[in-house]
């Protein structure tokens, strides 16, 4: 099974952005977003993997010599990442859409479209209820009767 030029590029693209932010703050945002995918193949060793290599990346900053590893580190999850496509090519969406959201290059201000804060408002009117979230959110309430207006 060959994996082709599009899924290569894919591929390449997702471990070179992985690494360039594995070893920063934006980490903790993006990290359940990357292990969702990756326990898909590897259920039993992604957290570790990907744990060792901040560890490493982060001590070879300090010491002054990330950049070899970082390409080692990408050549690496480049590979893992190839094996994951040529196994579960479904994938590929999913992969794109964490390349273009959690991964995606920061902008001008230096923020990543996946990562980082939200502002949520919300306003009510004529007495009803407002439920917002970040993410998943469960409302378990009994059903009231409707309230009627008075004139």
């Amino acid at each position: 099974m060959d994996l082709g030029p599009d899924l290569a590029a894919l591929a390449s693209s997702a471990a070179g952005q992985l690494m360039n932010v594995i070893a920063t703050d934006s980490w903790a945002a993006v990290k359940s977003v990357v292990l969702a995918l990756w326990r898909r193949s590897h259920p039993e060793r992604a957290e570790e993997d990907l744990a060792q290599a901040r560890a490493d990346l982060l001590a070879a900053q300090q010491a002054g010599n990330a950049e070899q590893l970082q390409q080692v580190l990408v050549a690496e999850w480049q590979a893992r990442l190839s094996r994951l496509l040529l196994a579960q090519p479904d994938l590929a969406d999913e992969l794109r859409a964490l390349l273009e959201g959690a991964l995606a290059e920061p902008d001008a201000d230096g923020r990543r479209p996946g990562a980082g804060s939200t502002t949520i408002n919300a306003q009510v009117t004529g007495g009803g209820d407002a439920y917002v979230a970040g993410r998943d959110l469960t409302v378990n309430r009994e059903a009231r009767a409707p309230r009627s207006e008075s004139a």
